[in-house]
């Protein structure tokens, strides 16, 4: 459908005689007419596939399932018959240039062949009168006045049908309709707009009607038309203003926009970002000509309103311009001009729970301003200067989300209860009222006016007299702190933590006003909102990209000399960056890449254009690095890059989270593997790998393990694991990502450590200890002591299984799941002054935190208060010695993450489905984490590999070769100095550079022999030693004689001490569960014959 242009179809179905018409569901989804705006038209159609079947045209068709059913002239509207979701038809409709009805053919669904001339019969002049009617209406062609040149895309419209279509490549368009007169008009991007008055429209074959268009010059119009009417002189009809000004409640306002988005479906995309305390959808409206998706190089804009849920000025305001825009598109070159080059996101109502108890009339009180939970939204957000300690409420939190999740580039948010534009910074370090200037102090204060100089009585600054006397805003605007401070505002966290620029702005002296007012709110605020959008398109704006192969560059940074704020690029490397006129100094820099530096000059109206070619460090001209050999690369590993690459970009991580499914089956499990041996039981703790090649040691493969249940009274750790393996397999051979990702990579996941202290827990109790300890009353987390020396007694069987686990393997990456916080924290448990790689340990806890909806807004909701990010050191949680994190990394050599899930400790199992909606997408992105950072072989100049080599990185991290020399560390973003280290081989350094979505750089490491003794070359440290030898040997020979003809024979009696030590030696039972996807499991478990090192024994 979408590659071919389809004018008329016919869905040929069965079940009953009836010719069904769009449209085939309603807002309501009950059995309900559903008007299209062609209705007339999809009747003519249907009516005359029925008038030419001999039993459709009856409307009885008696068929045994339901004989009583009847349809009046053999025609029915889809949804009034039953509702249908999701129809062929209507998609038809609603996202081409195409008209569908659907012929329900015969009782029969499956006649007999005999029957099958028979129903030949009846239908053939059905089919042959309905392809006829291809060729009613109008059709031509729209052409570039000045070159000739088709005009493809162009929306042809006709007056008083709300459904437009678009011309085809060669600007062939094709217009079905009835006989009448209409005024048709045909608008392209960039043209003035050409209407055609009183077409004539007549029975049989279509008129033809071209237009001919030219460029739209100082917003003047020019053009012809040509073919079945007369030209006539171009004309620019006046926009058509909102036609509906009342009050909206949630249920109506909801109506509305269902009904905008479903009038004008290629134009609008509804779509909600998440509830309010009372559960109302937090909605919000797309308008843009691709509204779906970012379109490289379109700003995206926002409006957002009510956040106090009695100043609903903001909330019509947006509704209305909600539906000037829909009805503008196409007619009016502003608006389609924005429409065209803009994503437009309008939020009518942040806090709907607020509005619903809101008056009529108020003016300035504060009934329904706060939400449900009686917080002020407005004063809920982190702050720079402020410690916010309310509880982040879930309207904010899904606010938060939405603004990290899309590249905003400019904002406002609408207020009432005075009339002026407020803007950054809306409080102060000091706390008082008084000037607080941003950076960008002087683009602010051109936005601000933007607004307000097209709104004349904001502008005079002596809005509210009345009740405000000694109020005044110069030009109508006002820096926020100066006015009066607001920490936790909306509008600084914007500024702060996106790149998206937000002002306020106060409407209205009235905070609720009377419906019959709302006319003249319009009228005042109708240009100020569209300048404003328009503010969006000044600055510098463009692309940072690769000059090797043109790829976007994510994430890379816009600086500009002299102000101290930076904007990043989008997913594909497009940014803009609202400046003032004026030549800056503006540097793009980026992870890996060289930084580069251009001066641009901005002017008024529109952004200037300033690309970046970015080149890699470390690269010459046929991108090699220039310090040793380089690692070959095969076309599989290529497109694995290419994966790592989507899914750290943009939507791809989340699109995966989305597409894999498991069984769904949450609920806590308890141990019941038991075992009896030597008398005692034995609860088992089990590791499971999951692998292609599951046992087989592969050097080459990044290891990542997953562990739960160190404290058993928090399972929630234990049940998202088993979920997650059961994500792994039961997608692995379906999902192409999950399959590669598995094959990729040596997965091992040990979802209980503490089993007997699981059996102990008690469901439901959030802040409970029991189940905290093992049997003998351990805390495990305090029992991982590497050194014997700081060792009091011997480690628990848990421990001391789980340190071999953890010692006998060389794992790149280690994840524990544990409860009570909302939070991520990064080594160490133990105090320590300074933490050696802190940035990419704490870049590791980010990743899973900003994967996490909750956690990355640093909200824990916990009695730690908030947290930065999410993510925090270990210590500053909850100091303590003998971690298994700690002994991960000092012995280990592995990095490893403690994720708190959430403040509860053993919630209730119906929570579980949420707590993995939360986490899925976080676990998921250790796996693709997992594949970045470095990684290597190193071997000597023959090409033999050297295991046990050294690698030290930055902040001196040291890991070790593995068999076949192989190494591989996870590494901040940024570049890095690598330092290899080997017996007998002279040191080697390489500089590396690591991106954030890139998969890691492989090197090699090549060594020489070593040479040099000392610093001395060698053969002058051994002539010298030989020489040294043979002067000691002599005079050794000379003390001898005259110390033996001193002796008095006594011999010296030599002993020889003897170092006693009681070694144990921890044996491992292995027991392997085959399945068809290859999957092993390993318990490991001490079999000693003490019963004090028994693991888990214990008495039932």
């Amino acid at each position: 459908m979408s590659q071919k242009e389809f004018v008329l179809s016919g869905n040929l179905h069965g079940g009953t005689v009836v010719a069904s018409y769009p449209f085939d569901d309603s807002v309501s989804h009950k059995d309900q007419y559903s008007q299209s705006a062609d209705d007339a038209l999809f009747r003519h159609l249907a009516l005359v596939y029925s008038q030419n079947h001999p039993v459709m045209k009856t409307g009885q068709p008696y068929c045994p399932d339901n004989a009583a059913e009847s349809f009046k002239d053999g025609i029915t509207n889809g949804a009034q018959w039953y509702d249908v979701p999701g129809g062929m038809q209507d998609y038809n409709y609603l996202h081409g240039n195409c008209l569908e009805i659907t012929m329900e053919l015969s009782c029969c669904k499956y006649p007999l062949a005999s029957e099958l001339h028979q129903e030949w019969d009846l239908n053939r002049e059905s089919l042959l009168a309905y392809m006829e009617q291809v060729h009613i209406g109008v059709w031509g062609f729209v052409k570039d006045g000045a070159s000739g040149a088709a005009l493809s895309d162009a929306s042809i419209e006709v007056e008083g049908i709300q459904h437009n279509l678009t011309t085809g490549k060669y600007g062939d368009y094709y217009r079905l309709l009835l006989p009448g007169t209409y005024n048709i008009t045909a608008v392209a991007p960039g043209y003035a707009p050409v209407t055609a008055y009183s077409v004539q429209v007549t029975d049989g074959k279509a008129s033809k009607l071209n237009f001919t268009l030219s460029p739209a010059v100082g917003g003047t119009a020019g053009g012809t038309t040509s073919g079945g009417s007369p030209s006539v002189p171009p004309t620019v009809r006046p926009p058509i203003q909102p036609q509906e000004f009342r009050h909206h409640n949630f249920a109506d306002m909801e109506l509305f926009l269902r009904k905008y988005n479903s009038e004008f479906p290629a134009i609008t995309h509804l779509y909600q970002i998440g509830r309010s305390v009372k559960d109302h959808d937090l909605y919000v409206m797309v308008i843009s000509d691709n509204p779906e998706v970012h379109e490289h190089g379109e700003p995206e804009f926002k409006y957002v309103a009510n956040m106090h849920g009695n100043e609903v000025v903001g909330r019509e305001l947006l509704l209305n311009l909600i539906e000037y825009l829909c009805r503008n598109y196409g007619t009016d070159p502003e608006v389609t001009h924005l429409v065209n080059n803009t994503r437009i996101h309008i939020m009518p109502s942040m806090n709907p729970d607020g509005y619903e108890v809101a008056a009529e009339g108020d003016i300035s009180s504060y009934v329904g301003r706060n939400n449900s939970n009686n917080f002020d939204l407005n004063r809920n957000f982190p702050d720079q200067f402020v410690t916010i300690t309310d509880p982040r409420q879930p309207e904010t939190l899904a606010v938060m989300n939405w603004l990290k999740s899309i590249p905003f580039v400019l904002s406002a948010n609408l207020h009432g209860g005075s009339m002026v534009v407020n803007y950054p910074y809306d409080d102060d370090k000091d706390g008082i009222s008084q000037y607080s200037e941003c950076p960008d102090d002087m683009v602010f204060q051109q936005l601000a006016r933007a607004y307000s100089e097209e709104n004349s009585m904001m502008h005079e600054g002596h809005p509210c007299a009345d009740l405000y006397p000694r109020e005044y805003f110069k030009d109508g605007i006002t820096n926020g702190a100066e006015w009066y401070t607001v920490p936790g505002g909306m509008q600084d966290w914007n500024y702060l933590n996106t790149n998206c620029f937000e002002v306020t702005i106060e409407l209205g002296c009235v905070k609720f006003p009377r419906a019959a007012e709302l006319p003249q709110y319009w009228e005042q605020n109708r240009r100020s909102l569209l300048r404003f959008i328009r503010q969006v398109h000044t600055g510098v704006k463009g692309t940072v990209s690769d000059i090797r192969d043109g790829k976007g560059i994510p994430n890379a940074t816009i600086s500009v000399a002299g102000i101290d704020h930076n904007v990043t690029t989008a997913s594909s490397g497009d940014y803009w960056r609202l400046l003032v006129n004026g030549t800056y100094s503006i540097t793009a820099s980026a992870d890996g890449y060289i930084p580069v530096t251009i001066y641009a000059t901005v002017s008024n109206d529109r952004a200037e254009v300033v690309d970046f070619r970015l080149t890699r460090l470390h690269s010459d001209s046929s991108h090699q690095s220039p310090s040793g050999p380089q690692a070959t690369q095969n076309p599989s590993e290529r497109e694995f890059e290419s994966l790592i690459k989507e899914l750290s970009l943009g939507q791809g991580l989340e699109e995966l989270a989305r597409s894999t499914a498991t069984e769904g089956s949450f609920h806590y499990r308890r141990s019941n593997d038991l075992s009896v041996t030597l008398g005692h039981i034995f609860r088992n703790i089990w590791a499971l790998e999951i692998s292609n090649n599951p046992g087989e040691v592969e050097p080459s493969k990044p290891k990542i393990r997953f562990v739960a249940g160190v404290h058993g009274n928090a399972p929630v750790g234990t049940a998202l694991l088993l979920e997650f393996a059961a994500l792994l397999c039961i997608n692995y051979g379906k999902n192409p990502a999950i399959t590669r990702l598995v094959n990729e990579t040596q997965i091992f996941i040990v979802p209980s450590v503490n089993p007997d202290g699981l059996e102990q827990a008690i469901e439901k109790q959030c802040t409970s200890t029991q189940g905290l300890t093992n049997f003998n009353a351990r805390d495990l987390d305090r029992d991982f002591f590497g050194n014997a020396s700081q060792r009091k007694e011997e480690p628990q069987p848990e421990t001391r299984a789980m340190m071999n686990f953890i010692l006998n393997r060389p794992f790149t990456l280690s994840v524990a799941l544990d409860g009570g916080s909302l939070v991520a924290t990064y080594p160490y448990d133990k105090p320590v002054q300074t933490v050696g790689n802190e940035r990419t340990l704490k870049y590791l806890a980010t990743v899973y935190a900003n994967n996490h909806p909750k956690m990355h807004l640093g909200n824990t909701g916990c009695s730690i208060g908030n947290v930065p990010d999410g993510v925090m050191r270990a210590a500053e949680r909850q100091s303590h010695m003998g971690s298994m994190k700690d002994f991960s990394m000092d012995f280990g050599h592995c990095p490893e993450i403690t994720v708190y899930t959430g403040c509860c400790l053993f919630p209730p199992a119906e929570q579980l489905p949420a707590l993995w909606a939360e986490n899925k997408k976080a676990l998921l992105s250790m796996l693709v984490e997992v594949h970045k950072g470095v990684r290597g072989v190193v071997r000597d100049k023959s090409g033999k590999p050297i295991a046990g080599a050294i690698i030290v990185l930055g902040e001196g991290v040291e890991v070790l070769t593995t068999e076949g020399g192989h190494f591989h560390a996870l590494l901040a973003p940024g570049n890095h100095n690598i330092r290899a280290l080997a017996d007998g081989y002279q040191q080697q350094h390489q500089k590396v550079a690591v991106s954030s979505y890139e998969a890691a750089s492989s090197i090699v490491i090549e060594f020489d022999m070593d040479n040099s003794i000392l610093g001395l070359p060698r053969e002058f440290v051994v002539a010298s030693a030989a020489a040294s030898m043979t002067a000691l040997v002599v005079t050794a020979c000379i003390i001898w004689c005259v110390c033996a003809a001193k002796s008095n024979h006594q011999k010296d009696g030599f002993h020889r001490l003897r170092q006693h030590r009681d070694d144990y030696e921890d044996e491992i039972r292995l027991t392997s569960m085959g399945s068809k996807k290859s999957l092993l499991a390993h318990e490991f478990q001490d079999e000693s014959e003490s019963d004090e090192e028994t693991l888990y024994a214990n008495k039932i």
